[in-house]
């Protein structure tokens, strides 16, 4: 592991830890940051975060999995593992299993982001409680959950209010939403474009893309220096690299179901 690839872990999960504070309840677990919705029991809204360096007991991971256990939450880690190399294999050890290791891509600073949405198509911030609620169904629909409760939208919503933005995508004729996207707040700088998810229907049709491009000028404008985001799949990591994200290290996300271990876009 070199030194560069140190200093991103480190920087990336002090921006996670961070940004998790701002928007959801946290619970310090041994070494682990817990974060929890309470609005969503999507997965990509709960998760842990390991402290750099961690080197993490059984006991304190059956302690994070009953935590999750509790709140009816599936027991998960996003982290980079440079960060924390010795956690995953206590984590496998315990029955959890590796759901992907995801590229971590971060654009850089010169790069420009200009661009129209595709046609048919507009790009706006969410204005409304029910905007809110209609980008989080958009995107929950485009991950294969299930459609979120009454308040829904209070999680994204806590994003707006702590200086972060969110994206909704949807038909210019009607207001039919068909995707989201947002980032929180930047820390030192440094911010993540994340949950980015269009509906099925409306893939390949450029939405992803232009709504990166979106949050990435938005998020400039409030000050990051330092724009970076996952790629799920090898079609994502090309997509991502032709707005002009490169690829600089993995992301880990790993997770424990309640029984023997289990394991769109553009």
């Amino acid at each position: 592991m070199t030194a560069d690839e140190r200093a991103l872990g480190a920087w990336v999960s002090a921006y996670l830890r961070a940004s998790v504070t701002l928007a959801r309840e946290t619970v310090r677990i041994g070494p682990f940051l817990a974060s929890f919705s309470s609005a969503d029991p999507i997965r990509f809204l709960n998760y842990a975060i390991p402290d750099d360096g961690a080197v993490p007991t059984s006991a304190d991971v059956a302690a994070l999995t009953d935590a999750y256990h509790q709140r009816g939450r599936l027991p998960r880690l996003e982290y980079v593992p440079a960060a924390a190399p010795a956690v995953e294999a206590v984590l496998v050890a315990a029955g959890w299993g590796v759901e992907g290791r995801l590229p971590l891509m971060v654009l850089p600073a010169s790069t420009p982001v200009d661009g129209e949405p595709p046609s048919g198509i507009e790009l706006v911030a969410p204005a409304s409680a029910a905007d809110l609620q209609a980008t989080v169904a958009a995107q929950n629909e485009a991950y294969g959950e299930g459609p979120p409760g009454p308040d829904g939208g209070a999680g994204i919503g806590r994003t707006i209010e702590h200086g972060g933005r969110v994206v909704l995508a949807r038909v210019t004729d009607g207001g039919e939403a068909v995707g989201g996207g947002l980032f929180s707040k930047p820390q030192d700088g440094v911010t993540e474009i994340s949950a980015i998810g269009v509906r099925a229907p409306f893939r390949r049709r450029g939405i992803a893309t232009g709504m990166v491009r979106w949050l990435a000028r938005e998020a400039r404008l409030v000050g990051a220096t330092t724009v970076f985001l996952m790629a799920e799949s090898a079609i994502e990591e090309g997509i991502y690299a032709r707005i002009g994200f490169e690829t600089v290290g993995e992301m880990l996300h790993i997770s424990r179901a309640p029984g023997p271990a289990s394991h769109g876009r553009d």
